[in-house]
């Protein structure tokens, strides 16, 4: 059966992981396109395969994803939109497995990491794969009721695997958070609703050259949600930054604020303006609140 590129949206990893349930949550309507890396997943939404990509950017307990902010830049996409994803993580086995003869779990570092209680709590021997999806298509053609993995329910579903656990993971605010990747930018209209808007750039090699460049978000009342550092592979001397802030290029602070970043940085590029996920809404903190 082909599908149709315009409802198609792109990841990385395999059907089951949990960039795919992200996708399947988000745009229930598309077909999930699996990639193997996450350049492989930005060529096909530049290629017309996809209309859309879904890249994870970071998660509230491992931080930031690695390579993203490398990437970013230079994929030629645009930010259109992001996804919040939470992380549930189940403890699959072979239809038939029981709990007391599960001897090894397999999955990715993080989720093991994050599921240090029940491995603990079974006494079972972990074992690291590259991703959690991958590992339960490993368990399942295995045929070893003795080993289990740590995925998501969609992975269990897929590949015909049995849940002996839910919600296994040590937090509960385990959250995933995604950025929506599109070959062409569609920006919001300012008076939408709350809006980010990403962006990356490079400060002067000058003394200060950082704190006179951010100066205009704060004389303009632009709040900044996001501001990470890297070194861009070039060179040691000079580091890039990605930023989010609150608001629409349109709307006068932040145009004010852009106008003065300019003039102490250079190669300021907008990645998107996107509308704000209401998962930021529900989980802000209250005026007032320590």
């Amino acid at each position: 059966m082909t599908t149709d590129p315009n409802k198609t949206i792109a990841f990385q990893g395999v059907p089951g992981a949990y960039s795919d349930l992200a996708c399947r949550t988000s745009r229930p309507e598309m077909t999930t396109l699996p990639c193997r890396s996450f350049e492989d997943a930005f060529e096909a939404v530049r290629s017309g395969e996809a209309a859309l990509g879904m890249i994870p950017i970071e998660n509230s307990i491992a931080g930031r994803v690695a390579d993203i902010h490398h990437l970013l830049p230079n994929s030629s996409l645009h930010i259109i939109g992001e996804h919040f994803q939470r992380v549930e993580h189940h403890l699959l086995a072979l239809p038939g497995a029981q709990l007391s003869e599960i001897t090894h779990v397999h999955s990715h570092i993080h989720a093991l990491n994050q599921c240090r209680d029940i491995i603990a709590e079974l006494n079972l021997t972990p074992v690291v794969r590259r991703d959690t999806a991958g590992a339960a298509e490993r368990i399942a053609k295995l045929g070893d009721k003795t080993q289990a993995v740590i995925a998501s329910e969609l992975a269990g579903e897929i590949l015909g695997l049995k849940s002996l656990r839910a919600s296994i993971e040590d937090a509960e605010h385990n959250t995933t958070r995604f950025l929506i990747m599109s070959k062409e930018a569609i920006v919001p209209h300012r008076m939408a609703g709350p809006c980010i808007t990403s962006f990356v750039f490079r400060v002067r090699n000058v003394p200060a050259a950082l704190f006179k460049a951010l100066g205009g978000f704060a004389t303009n009342g632009v709040n900044m949600t996001k501001l990470e550092s890297y070194i861009d592979g070039k060179q040691f001397v000079a580091a890039q930054f990605y930023a989010e802030v609150d608001g629409h290029p349109d709307d006068r602070g932040l145009r004010l604020a852009l106008e003065e970043l300019n003039f102490f940085t250079h190669e300021v590029k907008i990645l998107g303006t996107f509308t704000a996920h209401p998962h930021r809404l529900h989980n802000a903190p209250n005026e007032g609140d320590d």
